[in-house]
C-alpha cells in the first residue's frame, strides 16, 4: 500500500433495506475498500459463513470482548450483539486500505461521540411498505420477528439526518451510483 492511511466509510439503514445488495456491488467496484466483518452472537443464516459474513460467538464471549475493550462499537439489535473489532479496523486503515462498517444506528453514534474521522451514510428505503415487503420476502423469520424488524426500522429513520449522506435505495443501480459518487466524493 501507499503509505497513506484509509478512510472510514460508515453504512447503516433499516434491517431488509437492501445495504448488503448495494455494499456487494459497490466492493465489487472498488479494489482498495475492505467490507469490515462484524462479531455477532446472531446464529447464522442459510448460507452465511463464518469470517466471511460475520465472526459468530457465543453471548459469553461476545460480554467478555466488551470487557477487555475489544470493539470500537457494539450495539444489541433485535436481541443479539453486534461489534466492531478495534485492532481489525486499525490495522486496515494503518495498511492505507479504506475501511466500510455496515452497522446498526446504535453504534454509528457511539463512534460519532468518538469523533473519529469516519464518512457516515444513511440507507434508506423507498417507503414503508417497500421495506415491509423486503423483509417479508427473506422469508427468514417469523412474524415476530420481521414485526420487532419493522418497529426497529421506524426508530432508526428517525436518526438519518444525523448522517453526512442519505441515500434511498429505490433500485441497486441507483443506490450503488450515489454510493459511488459519494466514496469518490469523499476520497477526493
Amino acid at each position: 500500500m501507499s503509505g497513506k492511511t484509509g478512510k472510514l466509510f460508515i453504512v447503516a439503514g433499516p434491517s431488509g433495506v437492501g445495504k448488503g445488495t448495494v455494499l456487494k456491488k459497490f466492493l465489487e467496484h472498488n479494489d482498495n475498500l475492505i467490507y469490515s466483518i462484524s462479531t455477532t452472537t446472531r446464529k447464522p443464516r442459510e448460507g452465511e459463513v463464518e469470517g466471511v459474513n460475520y465472526f459468530y460467538v457465543s453471548r459469553e464471549k461476545f460480554e467478555q470482548m466488551i470487557e477487555e475493550d475489544a470493539f470500537l462499537e457494539w450495539a444489541e439489535y433485535s436481541g443479539n450483539l453486534y461489534g466492531t473489532s478495534k485492532k481489525y479496523v486499525t490495522k486496515k486503515l494503518n495498511e492505507g486500505y479504506d475501511i466500510i462498517l455496515e452497522i446498526e444506528v446504535q453504534g454509528v453514534k457511539k463512534i460519532m461521540k468518538k469523533n473519529l474521522d469516519a464518512v457516515s451514510i444513511f440507507i434508506m428505503p423507498p417507503s414503508q411498505e417497500v421495506l415491509e415487503e423486503r423483509l417479508r420476502g427473506r422469508k427468514t423469520e417469523s412474524e415476530e420477528a420481521v414485526q420487532k424488524r419493522l418497529s426497529a426500522a421506524k426508530e432508526e429513520m428517525k436518526n438519518a439526518h444525523l448522517f453526512k449522506y442519505q441515500i434511498k435505495n429505490i433500485t441497486v443501480e441507483q443506490a450503488f451510483g450515489e454510493l459511488q459518487s459519494v466514496y469518490e466524493s469523499e476520497k477526493n
